[in-house]
């Protein structure tokens, strides 16, 4: 079935997936083997061994690339190893232009790891697109762009960064993974290049860690694929099959996720205790217009400060609540609160984190799937701790 029409909810259950050939299963098979019996060498079922391709994986790659209207997709062992993946498309003397409120983990690859390879990166404020043309030299080969970003949530209007990136023949990738694709589909924007940590909204049930890139472009896929199989950051099976099975309920999740961080934001900028909060679906969000024109939903990711950006008063905060819990990461069926600044971000010198608002008293929480009313009433007692 040609699933390019379905609508979203049938593509999560049905598209780039099939019943096993040989058993009829309906759900994919989890093929949890290394290598593949070849006729003759060379001559095979189009597996040989399982770093290039896996069954279970393929499957997945399908669904993905469905997800995002496109034609190719390759899974990865992590988020990280699908940046690294885009980076190695570049060669030293290159230069990529990206946000100055990036997560930690792409600052960190790109500061430490790859600058050391001769690859130059700025670090610009993104939200007027124009701004990207003041940075556009020779050398110049990628735009890496986070919408909406993290921590601070800033958006970014991709169809206008598409604009630019094929006037100056630039790659325009974007990292859609506080959006997923169920709120926002990049592709369809202009762009040459989707990355996912599929570990959060993708898999959605905290249980696995892998990344992914969709393309529709089949140089790029080739060039990527490649890469894919030569440096070997694939995931196995079993990680393949939880992510595959996350997909299947992303339309119900997203939903849930939406409007318990709509509950959440608005309960929060009505707090007396509550400073700033960060949240595109606020019409006097500098980001408002453009979320509003690219996505389909504001999300489930919300930043606040308390009053006077106060650290202690965030650490109790993070520390009081009952059915929030502290911890890394997002994007799952549970209510996260992470403290940038000394998680996610710590690798970003104090400094520029401030000058892109990462400062000491920012919190931000991952609007898990429970039931409204827990996660509002929790919010307010560890704010009375306050």
């Amino acid at each position: 079935m040609d699933h390019k029409k379905s609508g979203f909810g049938t593509k999560c259950i049905h598209a780039g997936v099939f019943p096993d050939p040989t058993t009829g299963a309906i759900m994919t098979p989890i093929y949890q083997t290394s290598t593949f019996v070849q006729e003759y060498p060379g001559k095979h079922k189009g597996y040989a061994y399982a770093r290039g391709k896996n069954p279970t994986r393929s499957q997945l790659e399908g669904a993905l690339a469905a997800l995002e209207g496109a034609e190719h997709a390759l899974c990865f062992s992590s988020g990280m190893g699908a940046i690294d993946a885009v980076i190695k498309l570049l060669r030293p003397g290159d230069e990529v232009i990206t946000g100055n409120d990036l997560y930690g983990g792409s600052y960190r690859m790109f500061s430490k790891v790859f600058e050391n390879y001769g690859i130059k990166f700025h670090y610009i404020d993104m939200h007027d697109v124009n701004h990207i043309n003041e940075y556009v030299n020779d050398n110049t080969k990628l735009l890496w762009i986070e919408t909406p970003s993290n921590p601070m949530l800033k958006m970014v209007d991709i169809a206008a960064a598409s604009e630019i990136a094929k006037k100056h023949n630039l790659l325009l990738a974007i990292d859609n993974t506080f959006a997923s694709p169920a709120l926002q589909n990049p592709i369809a924007l202009g762009a040459d290049i989707v990355m996912h940590s599929a570990t959060k909204y993708l898999g959605g049930h905290s249980d696995v860690v892998m990344g992914a890139l969709i393309t529709n472009r089949a140089d790029l896929h080739e060039k990527l694929a490649f890469i894919h199989n030569s440096c070997g950051a694939t995931p196995g099976p079993m990680d393949s099959f939880l992510v595959l099975r996350g997909i299947k309920t992303l339309h119900l999740r997203v939903k849930a996720h939406c409007e318990n961080g709509r509950a959440i934001a608005h309960f929060l900028k009505n707090h007396p205790k509550v400073g700033r909060v960060y949240w595109p679906g606020f019409e006097d969000h500098d980001g408002h217009a453009i979320a509003k024109k690219q996505m389909k939903d504001f999300g489930g990711m919300v930043s606040f400060t308390l009053k006077g950006d106060d650290f202690e008063a965030a650490m109790k905060f993070a520390t009081s609540v009952r059915v929030f819990s502290l911890a890394e990461s997002l994007g799952g069926v549970e209510s996260l609160v992470n403290h940038p600044a000394s998680m996610t971000h710590a690798s970003i010198p104090a400094e520029e984190r401030r000058k892109a608002g990462v400062v000491d008293g920012l919190l931000r929480l991952s609007i898990g799937v429970e039931d409204t009313q827990d996660l509002l009433d929790d919010v307010a007692q560890a704010l009375d701790l306050v």
